[in-house]
């Protein structure tokens, strides 16, 4: 009996010149949403030992392979790296980053046709320390009707006061315990979704 010769498959993606910036990475076929696309690797080093390899880097140069991981962890994908260190950022991505027991995959987050660049939110932390042009130095090119013109996690909006309610007559303070209670529900939820 002959044997049928296994189909190859053609890979989900290719690295390849992109309109965004340097190389980028391209979907070479359908990519359904939900699909894990690829692991970001590269050596696993602390972030002492990152910040002293880049150390004498140019800071007014943005571009980085370094991956956070956690708050002692972060991969370096310029050793040892494979091509998900090409995924370019964008402001309306089509992919998402997790992490599945201190791993870093790349998921797509919808359906990707051929062609297309995969990307995702880098959402680069601000720090007390950045340079006050540390927007432009980390400008987003991606070109998306949404973009927010910066790689970094968007500011955080300064808090408005709260207003306080005037002070009742003893009859209606079951009211307004009542309110302030709704509110705090609604703090503590947007606490625990990180808002």
């Amino acid at each position: 009996m002959k044997k049928t010769p296994k189909r190859r498959r053609t890979p989900l993606f290719e690295v390849r010149h992109s309109p965004i910036h340097g190389y980028g990475v391209f979907a070479a076929r359908r990519i359904r949403k939900g699909t894990t696309i690829i692991e970001y690797l590269g050596d696993r080093v602390s972030h002492a030992q990152a910040d002293a390899r880049y150390g004498a880097k140019d800071p007014n140069d943005n571009h980085t392979f370094l991956f956070t991981v956690d708050a002692k962890t972060v991969i370096d994908a310029g050793v040892n790296g494979n091509e998900a260190r090409y995924i370019n950022h964008g402001c309306d991505p089509n992919c998402e980053s997790t992490t599945v027991n201190k791993r870093i995959f790349i998921e797509a987050i919808r359906t990707i046709q051929p062609g297309e660049e995969l990307s995702y939110d880098y959402q680069i932390q601000r720090d007390s320390d950045d340079a006050p042009n540390v927007d432009e130095i980390f400008a987003c090119h991606c070109g998306a009707k949404n973009c927010r013109g910066s790689m970094l996690e968007a500011a955080k909006k300064p808090r408005k006061s709260a207003r306080r309610a005037p002070r009742r007559a003893a009859g209606n303070k079951g009211t307004i315990r009542k309110r302030a209670a709704r509110r705090g529900g609604l703090a503590e939820r947007s606490r625990r979704r990180g808002r």
